[in-house]
């Protein structure tokens, strides 16, 4: 991946509804070789797909939190993250260093469909507990750092 790579995948991150041409100018290139560049991007897996960003109180979701979930000694995490993944509600997990094994993002219409998804998650095998924290306002979420800093 050279810099004009780095430079185009920046300008998807922030605004990924460029055309190609606006792309090409804002990198130096045609734009065609723009097209194949980013075609090349997306089969190594570098890019791996495009979303809307969505408000999502707008949508109903008025209520985000963090859940941190501790694993049982005697459980298997692909067990318990297969399990986690049929649970709508949860956005994103991650397996995690520290006391808890996976952290969740979850966005729920209300603090009583919070409650309903803590005692779901807290019935799944091999989840010994779990520790929620309620965010309180988005300060920004989901920023794109560029790539250059990386």
């Amino acid at each position: 991946m050279d810099e004009i790579d780095r430079r185009l995948l920046d300008t998807l991150r922030n605004s990924g509804r460029e055309t190609y041409a606006e792309l090409a100018r804002r990198v130096g290139l045609s734009a065609p070789a723009v097209h194949d560049r980013v075609g090349k991007l997306e089969a190594a897996g570098v890019i791996t797909g495009y979303h809307a960003a969505v408000d999502t109180t707008a949508v109903g979701l008025g209520v985000t939190a963090l859940i941190g979930v501790l694993q049982a000694e005697s459980s298997e995490q692909d067990e318990i993250a297969a399990a986690l993944n049929r649970l709508p509600e949860v956005e994103s997990c991650w397996f995690v260093a520290g006391e808890e094994s996976f952290l969740l993002l979850v966005r729920v219409p209300d603090v009583a469909a919070l409650e309903h998804t803590i005692g779901r998650l807290n019935r799944i095998h091999g989840v010994a507990r779990t520790r929620t924290t309620v965010v309180l306002s988005t300060k920004w979420e989901g920023r794109a750092r560029p790539l250059d800093d990386a």
